[in-house]
């Protein structure tokens, strides 16, 4: 269902108008959207941490891809102890990823 929008009027001083314009142009966001942004007060409106949650969605990619490649060699029986250790690896980047974007997201 679709969003129904409503118009509300708002009366600023020269300087909290000045204010909104300068703060909307730092996020990188027009000001009816800086204006919701700031109501909503949702961490994933960020747009650093829309940047982070695509990085880290990248790199889980990239993990993941890494550790279907070494499964697949597992079923192969070509898995050695150098694969192993390298998904081990992997697990702890992804973790330590994880846990990087958990502290940035809480202290937004």
């Amino acid at each position: 269902m679709a969003a129904k929008w409503v118009r509300k009027t708002v009366r600023l001083t020269e300087m909290e108008a000045r204010l909104l314009a300068e703060r909307a142009a730092e996020s990188g966001l027009p000001e009816n959207q800086y204006i919701r942004f700031q109501i909503r007060q949702r961490p994933s409106d960020y747009p650093a941490v829309q940047k982070l949650l695509k990085e880290l969605l990248n790199e889980i990619n990239r993990i993941g891809n890494n550790i279907n490649q070494i499964v697949h060699g597992n079923h192969m029986d070509f898995y050695t102890e150098a694969d192993k250790e390298q998904l081990s690896a992997y697990m702890r980047r992804l973790n330590l990823s994880m846990r990087e974007v958990i502290e940035k997201i809480g202290n937004q």
